[in-house]
Order: structure tokens, then sequence, then C-alpha cells
């Protein structure tokens, strides 16, 4: 008789036991952090509360995003770097793209004082000339971060309220937009601060697309390389020799033009050739070969690249790009031959000319 209460009992103390569901995650837009973001763009730049906060209840969060950041960064070789840009497929159709785009590129190149290979050969490192420019919303890419990484959050907050600029200036929906997993937008890769402040409207439409207008596209690039002091004609770099250990404090400071070629002496660098008068240099140590170490003095041109991604792999890669493909482009027997159809390839071609016999045989 007593058997039905002593269940009744057991069941309860095992109610007891088991632990309290966790509450629900606060809808992105009621968030604190977020709420206190969206005050502060309506207070300082005149935002629509209501507007803002229905925008930010759009965003998805993208937690892969933050485990990609978090990977610690792996350095590699410049011979290894290299082969994915310096390549025969960037070089024939960084040439293509020059070809199809010949009269732009030349009134671009005119107007800003940008040599031309290299407004080709940067779009080509960054997207394969606009082939891949991002498939995640930029909303959700800069929210996730923004409020979710704490280690950059103020970074990628001042780019989120670029973003949400830029999107009203442009009248454009915020979500609109494509990018990157960083939220770099565009052919040319531009984070919303360089879009902001370096996007060009090329044939005037009130608009600054990155996507689509090739105009826009190659004048942005060029815009960023003169506001970041690009000087037309000069060479960008010379191989030097080093002695001693002095020179790895100018390793150190490889992305800051401190140092005159004449005072590089003092660290143990000095050109393999004669520099035209005393530029400012930076020094680049780059393994071209498994054990084979070539150092390089970068001149204020090499120093701009770097200001687009920093990075001196990067920089000289687009360097050794740009040469490779102007050459191609003076010299069409230089132009790298498309690769052959695999043998699979090839079958699968026959096999779709003899479907398409057989049909018009009909």
């Amino acid at each position: 008789m007593f058997k039905p209460l002593l269940i009744a009992l057991a069941a309860c103390a095992c109610l007891a036991d088991e632990p309290a569901l966790p509450a629900p995650p606060l809808a992105f837009n009621e968030r604190p952090d977020v709420s206190a973001f969206i005050e502060d763009m309506v207070r300082e730049h005149g935002f629509d509360r209501d507007a803002l906060k229905a925008q930010f209840g759009q965003i998805v969060a993208k937690p892969h995003i933050v485990g990609i950041l978090d990977r610690p960064s792996t350095s590699r070789p410049y011979h290894a770097f290299r082969t994915d840009f310096v390549n025969d497929t960037r070089i024939r159709l960084g040439v293509a793209y020059w070809h199809e785009h010949a009269s732009l590129i030349d009134a671009v190149s005119r107007r800003y004082g940008v040599e031309p290979e290299y407004l080709v050969a940067i779009l080509g490192v960054e997207t394969l000339w606009g082939r891949n420019t991002g498939s995640f919303r930029v909303m959700d890419a800069l929210g996730s971060i923004a409020f979710d990484y704490p280690r950059r959050a103020d970074f990628f907050r001042n780019e989120l309220r670029e973003f949400l600029l830029l999107a009203r200036d442009e009248k454009l929906d915020p979500f609109v937009f494509k990018g990157s997993y960083a939220g770099a937008m565009g052919a040319p890769q531009f984070m919303p601060s360089s879009f902001h402040n370096f996007a060009a409207d090329w044939d005037g439409d009130g608009r600054h697309d990155l996507w689509h207008n090739t105009g826009d596209i190659l004048a942005s690039v060029a815009n960023y390389f003169v506001r970041h002091g690009w000087r037309q004609g000069e060479p960008l770099v010379a191989e030097a020799q080093i002695e001693g250990e002095a020179y790895q404090t100018l390793v150190a400071d490889k992305f800051n033009l401190h140092y005159k070629i004449s005072e590089l002496t003092q660290f143990g660098v000095t050109p393999l050739a004669p520099i035209n008068g005393d530029p400012l240099a930076v020094l680049a140590p780059l393994e071209h070969a498994p054990g084979e170490m070539r150092y390089w003095l970068g001149f204020n041109n090499f120093y701009v690249i770097t200001r687009y991604n920093r990075s001196t792999l990067y920089a000289m890669a687009t360097h050794e790009l740009a040469l490779k493909i102007k050459a191609a482009w003076l010299n069409p027997e230089l132009v790298p031959a498309p690769p052959k159809a695999t043998k699979k390839a090839r079958k699968q071609i026959s096999k779709q000319r003899g479907k398409h016999k057989r049909k018009s045989r009909r």
C-alpha cells in the first residue's frame, strides 16, 4: 500500500536533483553591449534607434568566425607563399584582365600616377580579379567579431561603425553587402574604414561599387596607394647583403621606414648594387627556396603595399606578380599556356560532343 507513495517520492527526488536548464541566450539586439553600441550610434551619428535595433535583430551570429581568428597563424616561408600568387594561372588571368580593361586601366593609372601593373596585380592577389570576394553578410561577420571576440573588440566595433555609416552614405541595406569572414569587401577587399575613406566614384554615379564597377575598383586601389604615399616611377626593392647579427633589429622593425640606406651600414646591411640617392628602406629577409635566404631593401612604394596588407611576403608577391604580368602584357610569347585538360576532362568533353551530335541528327 505504500509502494505508489514511494515511487512518487522517488520521482520527486529525481526531479529535484536535475540541474536547471540554462536561460535561453539573449537576442543579439537585446544584449547590453549591443544596446550600448546602438545608443552610441544614435547619439553620435544620428541613427534611428528603432531601425538600428531592428537591423541588429537580423544579425546571425557566426561563432566559427571567432574560431578562425583564434587559430594560431602559421608563418610560411616565402617560397611556399609565393606559389599561391605568382603562378601561371594568375599571370595568364592578369594579362587577360588588362586586355579586357586596357583603356580604363590606362586612364586610372594616368590620373592617379600609379603604374598599371600594380593596379592589376593587387586585384589578382586579393580576389583573383573579383572571382573570390567572399560570401559572408558583412553585418553578420562584423557583428560576431565585434561583440564576441574581446581581443579585437575595439578594432572591429570601429569597423562596424564605419560600415553602418558607409551603408547609409550609399543608401543601401547593410545586409546586401557580402564580404570575407573578417568583413573585407569587394574586389579590392577593403575593410569598412578603408572603404569609407578611400573608395572612389570613378564614373560619378554617386555610388562606390567595389564589386561590379571596374572603374570604381581600379580608382579605389589607386587612391589608396596615393593616399599612403605612392610615388610613380620609383623602384620598389633592391637586394642587399648582411654581416653580423645587428640586422635583426631592422627585421623586427620591418613595417616602418626609419633608416636611410646610408644608415643601414651600422646594422651590417649594404645594397648589392649602387642605389640612386639615399632613400629610406625596410629590410625584408625572404626564404626563396628551402635554406636559401635572400635579403631585400624595400623602398617607399614597397612600404605602401604593406599598408594594404602588413606582410613583406604579400608585398613581394604583389611586386613579382606585377612584373610578370607586365612582361607578358608587353610580350605575348610570355603568356603562359592554359593547362591541358586531364584525361577525365577530355573523356567528359568527348561524351558531351557525342550527345550533341546525336541530338543534331534527330
